[in-house]
């Protein structure tokens, strides 16, 4: 994604964490209201959680961290947020409410490290996925002179809160980098020498190299076109790799680039499904090349069909096995996780015990004696490397 959506990053943030939030606490809690604790107790939306952010400030310990080296550094901050918690009523200080702000502290203690994944909305993808950095949570000591300082005025009552932080937020200059020749060398001579700051000189180069600065989408699977965009991509002698397979150029225009994922790179030898480099370079001669900045392109498997393989059914309860075929679907050395997902939109059962042949077009999934589900209908999620199949085929366990 382009440096230049980092301006969006505070806000990104509180919407990430909203979204998480829900997650975790559903079905009890649905809504999170953003603002002042006491703007919070006039919604009408409860049960929920409220995040106030009260506090930016530079983080310390990145402050000289640049992206690049020998590049001015980013903006790096750490952002202090309040969540409480509030009852169907409106309180924050009741008994339902109490446990509401603990559902919200056990939601946020398992993220420890902020993520994004293929559910996050594009705009937070956008603004967050820029930073190299993960974003981490930890929890501040949330005394009442903290709170009574935040709460503070006539119209506002003191309302039981919990602190916490996320750094480092990046926001990064949306200029590209400058780079110059070096001060004091005379590049006229061979080999150049130390003749003083009067012998520099700029030559124009014909090219810098290809400029890549978004891929749009970014979730692609076998089959599928993308656009790259930036700068200098209509020069001669370019290729796009993904990971370490060429990917077919269709279009090319100086600011931007159709790239296709080939139907052969599903055949399962050359990738697996997961975030993969994604490199824009030119040739050069003598087997060079001039690459510009990396992107992530999400690689994702294809999920075509799902069935009940050998079944054992004892008590209305299923175990043995599910039987599996699509496209990069997962190799022995991925990381391959399989859920069945209910009629009423909860998880019955999570497994990675799978068998995998070398085309990664079948696979074999184990529901273990030990962990049997009901039976019933389901549909069936796979993530093959953290991407997640954009296909949930049915299966009828029974």
């Amino acid at each position: 994604m382009a440096l230049a959506d980092t301006t969006g990053a505070i806000g990104a943030v509180t919407n990430l964490l909203s979204d998480y939030l829900v997650r975790r606490a559903q079905p009890a809690v649905t809504h999170v209201s953003v603002g002042r604790p006491e703007s919070a107790a006039n919604n009408i939306n409860n049960p929920k959680f409220n995040l106030f952010l009260y506090e930016v400030h530079f983080d310390g310990s990145m402050r000289n961290v640049s992206l690049q080296e020998g590049q001015p550094p980013p903006l790096w901050l750490t952002l202090k947020y309040l969540i409480t918690g509030f009852d169907e009523d409106g309180e924050s200080d009741s008994a339902d409410a109490q446990a509401i702000l603990g559902l919200g502290l056990n939601a946020l203690q398992e993220l420890n490290y902020l993520r994004l994944d293929s559910l996050v909305a594009a705009d937070v993808q956008k603004a967050l996925s820029s930073n190299p950095e993960p974003l981490k949570i930890t929890f501040d000591d949330s005394t009442p002179d903290l709170l009574g300082r935040i709460m503070q005025g006539t119209d506002e009552k003191y309302r039981l809160s919990v602190g916490f932080q996320v750094r480092p937020v990046l926001i990064a200059p949306a200029q590209p980098s400058s780079f110059s020749l070096l001060v004091g060398i005379d590049y006229t001579v061979s080999p150049p020498g130390l003749t003083g700051p009067d012998a520099v000189g700029l030559d124009i180069l014909p090219s810098m190299g290809p400029q890549p600065d978004d891929v749009n989408p970014a979730l692609v699977q076998i089959g599928d076109t993308f656009d790259v965009t930036g700068n200098n991509l209509k020069i001669a002698d370019l290729e796009a790799l993904l990971g370490d397979a060429s990917l077919t150029i269709t279009e090319q225009h100086p600011d931007r680039l159709t790239c296709s994922v080939d139907t052969s790179l599903g055949s399962g030898t050359v990738l697996s499904a997961g975030d993969l480099p994604l490199t824009i370079r030119q040739d050069l001669p003598g087997g060079r090349f001039r690459s510009g900045p990396l992107l992530v392109v999400t690689l994702l498997p294809t999920l075509s069909t799902a069935a009940p393989g050998t079944l054992t059914i004892s008590a209305g309860q299923a175990s043995g096995t599910i039987l599996l075929t699509g496209l990069l679907l997962g190799t022995s050395d991925d990381d391959v996780l399989v859920a069945l997902y209910d009629a009423n939109g909860a998880i019955a059962g999570t497994f990675d015990t799978v068998t995998s042949v070398a085309n990664q077009k079948k696979l074999t999934v184990t529901i273990p004696a030990t962990r049997a589900v009901p039976t019933g209908n389901y549909r069936v999620i796979l993530r093959v490397n953290g991407a997640q199949a954009k296909s949930s085929p049915a299966i009828t366990l029974a």
